[in-house]
């Protein structure tokens, strides 16, 4: 994975990993099904960029939280790069194809071989040299792991906890919120194990919390702290 990022970055001007520079700054969050980690993006993206009464400063530097369209364009773009360089090869146009449509619903049926692998890859640097960006899902904690400026967030829950909580969300029976919650888990662990080989453990994320017993500002306000405890932003410009 290091030599790939290295190969990767060494044609991204802004960034070198010998000297610890990067683009800038990248949190990735992982979650089970139940736990809102686009609420929680958000949160964090309005108070880096300080449209938030919890902002230290506002600063001209925008915060983005990459959501499905985010990937669909991204993915388009290196569609169209891939295309381009392969035009004459059909199984490579298929296998980009493929990739696209899968990336955006974090579906794969099969593990990835490595060409597929690192088309996909592209796409989560493409977002991460670009610093800035909240990633949600699509194995960005382990592809993005060795990059310095990254934090790791993963919310959990307990399973009941959950169920109850989509049920209510959706509208749903709780029969169907059970479905619904393990199908989707499921789904996830299927899509890491694609992408990164394994299902993610514990020592995969710098933080772990429980969606259950925190409210979002709290988890937000811990996040926040803790990046700029880690220096990876500050209260001025210097890491913004």
């Amino acid at each position: 994975m290091k030599e790939f990022i290295r190969n990767y970055l060494k044609y991204v001007s802004a960034s070198n990993l010998e000297t610890g520079d990067f683009a800038g700054p990248v949190v990735t969050i992982s979650r089970q099904t139940g736990c809102s980690a686009k609420r929680i993006a958000i949160k964090i993206s309005k108070i880096l960029t300080g449209y938030s009464y919890m902002s230290d400063t506002k600063t001209e530097a925008e915060w983005h939280w990459a959501d499905k369209d985010t990937f669909i364009h991204t993915m388009r773009y290196v569609q169209e790069e891939l295309m381009d360089r392969h035009r004459d090869d059909q199984e490579m146009i298929e296998r980009v194809k493929m990739i696209g449509n899968a990336f955006s619903e974090e579906v794969f049926d099969d593990v990835l071989d490595e060409k597929s692998l690192t088309i996909f890859k592209d796409v989560i640097l493409k977002l991460a040299i670009q610093g800035r960006y909240i990633i949600i899902g699509r194995g960005a904690t382990n592809l993005l792991h060795d990059l310095p400026n990254r934090l790791s967030i993963r919310l959990e829950a307990p399973l009941e906890w959950r169920i109850n909580r989509v049920a209510q969300m959706k509208y749903m029976s709780r029969q169907e919120a059970e479905a619904y919650v393990m199908a989707s888990d499921e789904k996830r662990c299927r899509f890491t194990q694609s992408v990164i080989g394994r299902k993610y453990e514990n020592s995969d994320f710098d933080i772990i919390f429980n969606y259950a017993s925190l409210p979002d500002d709290q988890i937000v306000e811990v996040i926040v702290s803790v990046l700029k405890s880690k220096k990876i932003i500050s209260y001025g410009d210097e890491y913004y």
